[in-house]
């Protein structure tokens, strides 16, 4: 773990007029281990098309991504675009592969981790199988939130559950864009230092939710695994948000469409 007084934040790719993060597996998990153990605060959104995408039509949510600490790039697309402006050495930060290599990177150095999401019992299931898949990892409290915004006492009961148990890294697996704004709303009011959105990684890891294939990951055609193994539910999502972000980034790359960037201190 390096020693700086303060944790580098990575450089920005503007795509879309979000300023995502230069980084790859590796990157990330040394970004992160280093502000957590500076209890420096911040949430990390872990985006994709769909996000950026979203993004567009909602100005409010494209300022909490550019307020975070970090923009991972999830999807392949997001790294392509990365590489395309420069950044060779940009690597896909896959939400659930990236929640497991920061596990696997705290299990000696006394990190805590606190799990918050998925149905009632998936967080403590999950909790038992991260202990036994990496011994000596702290787990100090699970949570499971309601198919709702939480009202004024769900908050505090959280803010006293967190406060008596200081996590370093605060895990919200919600969907998007629910956990980012989540996580982005909360975090001022929170004992933790980084408050981190894996989408569906609660329900892979504890075998609810088949993952995609490594080969497909990587070949950046993981929305069609996905698309045909949950076609009710995504069929919208991948078949219109697709055509779009490939639409704005030919935009973007020819200067047909301005994209800016906020400029707002990282939170």
């Amino acid at each position: 773990m390096r020693s700086a007084t303060q944790p580098v934040t990575p450089r920005r790719v503007n795509v879309l007029g979000v300023g995502v993060s230069v980084l790859n597996l590796r990157t990330a998990v040394e970004t992160l281990t280093d502000a957590a153990g500076q209890r420096r605060k911040g949430y990390v959104c872990v985006s994709n098309v769909h996000v950026l995408v979203e993004a567009q039509y909602n100005p409010a949510y494209k300022r909490v991504l550019n307020r975070a600490f970090l923009v991972t790039p999830d999807g392949m697309p997001l790294v392509w675009a990365g590489r395309l402006a420069g950044y060779r050495e940009m690597g896909r930060v896959y939400g659930p592969e990236l929640m497991l290599a920061v596990f696997e990177a705290t299990r000696t150095t006394g990190q805590t981790h606190f799990l918050y999401g998925g149905m009632p019992g998936v967080a403590e299931d999950l909790k038992n199988r991260l202990e036994a898949r990496f011994p000596g990892v702290r787990i100090v409290g699970t949570g499971c939130p309601p198919f709702r915004p939480l009202n004024a006492h769900e908050e505090m009961e959280l803010e006293a559950q967190v406060r008596a148990a200081r996590p370093d890294f605060f895990w919200t697996s919600i969907s998007t864009p629910k956990q980012d704004l989540f996580n982005a709303a909360l975090l001022p009011r929170l004992d933790t230092a980084l408050m981190i959105g894996v989408g569906a990684a609660f329900d892979f890891h504890t075998g609810r939710v088949a993952q995609a294939p490594r080969w497909i990951q990587r070949s950046g055609f993981e929305w069609l695994y996905r698309l045909c193994r949950e076609p009710r539910r995504l069929w919208k999502r991948y078949l219109t948000v697709n055509p779009v972000f490939l639409a704005l980034v030919l935009c973007q790359i020819t200067g047909l469409k301005k994209f800016t960037l906020d400029d707002s201190p990282h939170m």
